[in-house]
This record gives structure tokens, sequence and C-alpha cells, in this order.
């Protein structure tokens, strides 16, 4: 096409974030409403106008950036991005909704940090240059650095802020370093990602890419050993932060669009360390939830044991693995976003969710207690909701050539509904223990069309998932083309 939506889609939240200081404060959170939800209606043009069954990267734009070193600006979607773009614009306008009352100070700061994080997070699902890719991955960091320094619901805050910020810039040197020495090896192709995967690269390269690529994704992920920031985050971010964290798993999509593709024949040889890794994540985010006292550890804890499961179902590279991998993606942004709103909504009311301050709150909120629980069973890949595609998939596919990791998956999986359901009841069944939670209002009728959608979400995706895994499947085939090609 020659209009440029992918371009309009990122500077649509960017613009916002500017023009929103021009406007009253009093305003401020009309205007986020406004571009918030322009972006979501664009980011829905965009997904009518993709074709799943026409080339495999298409809107594709181009212009010369860098020509230095060059780079491009290059965007494009195919099937294992373009689903993502309308889902992290619905996931931000669920955030706005869930503070709409909650905010009091500094909102037109507030609100356009969100809107810088919403631009800077479209342009990584939109990106093909990598180091366009890498712009935009380092400057999701600036506004989501600064909501969890200055917004954040704990004291230490600001701390748990400067360690994720050191961290994520240490997994980005490591990214570099590695498209660095890809546009070292072919200069002709610049920072091309659609040339790159034309022609693989060296072994030596190969394998120097895929270390420091599952390094840098790996911290993002996160992948155990790598995930100790998580926990900390999760009780320091407020829920709106939260739900584009543990929703959107930027650090597995950086693994799918860039790790493994670019070294098939390292992922040819280590694919006993991709079945480790999402066996040991797995196991140890399903456990951890087990010993967890806070709603927010929890679905941190949960969240690990979801990238364990498809990084562990990657380590067979197919067509069905990567379109499990990537439905069960697009899952969690439904569930695990879903509930770290709603776990949101909750402390603004009680002021805590921890299990010990939580005992009854289901008497005096049924609605925000039934969508809690909606969203944790999507999550553990109940059957009839979102999450039960991409599982099934992933598990299909990794069974016959793994099949100890599989069982040991399944056992995981157990496990943490285990964990959900026991943490679930201690919070909202049983009498009601403390004065907040007797004094709580359920779900207001804002939040209860967000929480409508939501659940429509979760059944639709898992009754009737033909039509996003259609999105999927010829990405997917492509996907796994490159990465079965002899070397």
């Amino acid at each position: 096409m020659s209009f440029p939506l992918l371009s309009c889609l990122i500077a649509l939240p960017l613009a916002g974030a500017l023009l929103l200081w021009l406007l009253p404060e009093r305003l401020a959170r009309a205007g986020a409403a406004f571009f918030l939800s322009a972006s979501f209606l664009l980011a829905c043009i965009v997904l009518v106008v993709y074709e799943p069954q026409g080339e495999r990267f298409q809107l594709i734009e181009r212009a010369r950036w860098l020509p230095g070193v060059n780079a491009h600006y290059l965007l494009a979607v195919d099937g294992l991005s373009i689903l993502f773009l309308p889902a992290t614009a619905l996931l931000f306008l669920g955030g706005l909704v869930v503070d709409w009352n909650a905010l009091r100070t500094a909102r037109r700061l507030y609100y356009s940090l969100q809107l810088a994080l919403l631009a800077a997070t479209l342009g990584i699902f939109s990106a093909v240059d990598t180091l366009l890719f890498f712009l935009f991955w380092e400057l999701a960091l600036i506004p989501l650095y600064f909501l969890l320094a200055r917004f954040g619901v704990t004291e230490g805050a600001p701390r748990v802020a400067a360690r994720y910020a050191l961290l994520m810039l240490s997994g980005g040197a490591a990214l570099l370093l590695a498209f660095a020495l890809l546009a070292a090896e072919r200069p002709g192709a610049g920072f091309d990602l659609l040339a790159w995967l034309a022609e693989p690269a060296g072994m030596n390269t190969q394998w120097a890419v895929f270390l420091l690529c599952l390094f840098g994704f790996g911290i993002k992920a996160p992948l155990v050993p790598l995930h100790t920031w998580l926990p900390q985050f999760a009780l320091a971010a407020p829920g709106s932060l939260l739900a584009p964290l543990l929703g959107l798993k930027l650090g597995v999509y950086g693994l799918i669009r860039f790790a493994l593709p670019l070294a098939p024949d390292v992922v040819a040889q280590l694919h006993w360390l991709l079945a480790g890794l999402g066996t040991l994540a797995l196991l140890y985010g399903a456990v951890s939830m087990l010993a967890q006292s806070n709603l927010r550890q929890l679905l941190a804890c949960a969240s690990i044991s979801h990238v364990g499961l498809a990084l562990l179902g990657l380590a067979q590279p197919s067509a069905e693995s990567v379109q499990g991998a990537v439905a069960l993606l697009l899952g969690f942004v439904l569930s695990s976003g879903g509930a770290c709103l709603l776990l949101e909504c909750l402390r603004q009311r009680i002021g805590s969710t921890d299990l010990q301050a939580l005992g009854g709150a289901g008497q005096r909120l049924p609605l925000l207690a039934t969508g809690f629980l909606a969203c944790g069973l999507a999550g553990a890949g109940l059957p009839g909701s979102s999450g039960f595609p991409g599982e099934f998939l992933l598990l299909l596919a990794v069974l016959p050539s793994h099949t100890g990791a599989g069982m040991a998956a399944l056992f995981a999986l157990s496990i943490a509904i285990a964990a959900f359901l026991r943490a679930y009841r201690q919070a909202f069944w049983g009498a009601i223990r403390r004065a907040e939670v007797e004094r709580s209002e359920d779900l207001r009728p804002r939040e209860r069309r967000l929480l409508l959608l939501l659940l429509c979400l979760l059944l639709a995706g898992g009754l009737y998932p033909a039509p996003w895994l259609d999105v999927i499947r010829p990405a997917a085939e492509a996907w796994a083309t490159g990465m079965l090609r002899p070397s």
C-alpha cells in the first residue's frame, strides 16, 4: 500500500504523548482516551487490510535512514506479529479504564509516558530492520523506567526501576552486538532482517548470535535464572504497567522473530538446551506459585511458567510449534494482561493484593472475582478458553521428540493450576476478615464493560480459534521452512 499505515500507527500515540502537554491537566485523561482509542481502531484497520494468504511480509515501508551503516527505516508485518498490534493497543486501553478514577496528580506525565510506551511497543512488533528494532527496544525502556519510578505502588519502586533498567540495558548490549556481527559478515545486506532470513550466516556467527540473543531476550522473557527482577517488579508496578509487561511476552517474541531463524543450524544442535531451559522455567514457575502469598507475585511466577512452555515447544522447530507459540502468547495478552488489570482494580479498592488481606473478597466483589478466575483458568489452558489452542499445539509438537520434557510440562501445568486455585480460594472465599474488604465495591460500569469484552475474547479465542490461527499459519510455515533449510 502507498499509505504508510504502520508509520501512522506508531506515530499516533507518540504524537498524543506530545500533544497532551498542550492540554490542561484536567483534560489529560480525555486526551489519552482519544489517542488510545484511535490507536486501537487504526491497529484493527491494519489487521483488516492484512491478507493472511498473501505475501509473508506485507505493508512494507522502506526509506533510507543511516546510509553510513546501510540501515533503513523498514517496517512490515506478517502472521507472527500482525495480531499483536490490536492486542497491544487493547491492553493499554484497558489500563486507562482501570486507572480512570485512581490517578489524582501528574496526569499529563503519566498518560504521555503510557502513550510513548505504546508507540515503542508497536514499533517492536513492526520493525524488520534490526537496528530500527533495537531502537524501539531501547526506547521502550525510558517511559517504562519513569512510570515505575514515579508511579510505583511501593516505597522501593525507584530502586526496582533502576535495577530493571540496568538489566535490560545489559541485555540490549548483547542484542546490539549480535546484530552488528551479522551486519559485519554481510555488509551488503545491512541490518535488513528480510535479507538475513534469505541466506543463513556462517556457523561461527550463528553460534555467537544465538547465544547473545538467548541472553538478551532471555532477560526480558524472563528465563530462569535471569528472572530475579520479575517478582519485585510485580509488587512495585501499577497494574496498568504490569499488564503489558506480563501480557506481552516480548522476550519470547524476540526469540521467535530473531534468535531462532537467524541461527537455524545452531538451534538444530541445541534443541536439548531449549527443551531443558523451557522445562526448568515451567517447573520453577509452577512450584514457585505454591510459595507465594501475594497475587501479583503469583502472576509473575505463572508468567515464568508460561515462557517455559513456549520455549519448550520451540525446541522442535515446526509450523505447528511456532503457530502454537504465537497463539499461546496471544492468549496470554488476554489472560495474564486481564488478570493484572483486575488485580489493579482490587488494589485500588482494598489497598493490597496480599492473600492475608483478601479473605472473603468474593462476597463483596463477585464480578471481579469471576473475571479473575476466568483469566487464571484461561492462562492455565482450560479447554474452551483462549489459552487452550496454543498450549495444545505446543504439546502436540513437543511430545513426539521430547517426550520426557513434555510429560514434565503436563506435570508442571497441573501444579500451576492447583497453586492458582489454592490462592484464589484464600483470597476470594471464606469469611471477610478486614474492614477494607467489607467496605469495597464491585466493578464500576466502565470496568464491567471491559470485563465483558475480556470474557468474550477469552471464550471466542478458545471456542472458535480458526480465524486467528489461520492468520498465523502461513507465516509459521514460512518460518519452519527457513528453520529446516539444509546448511
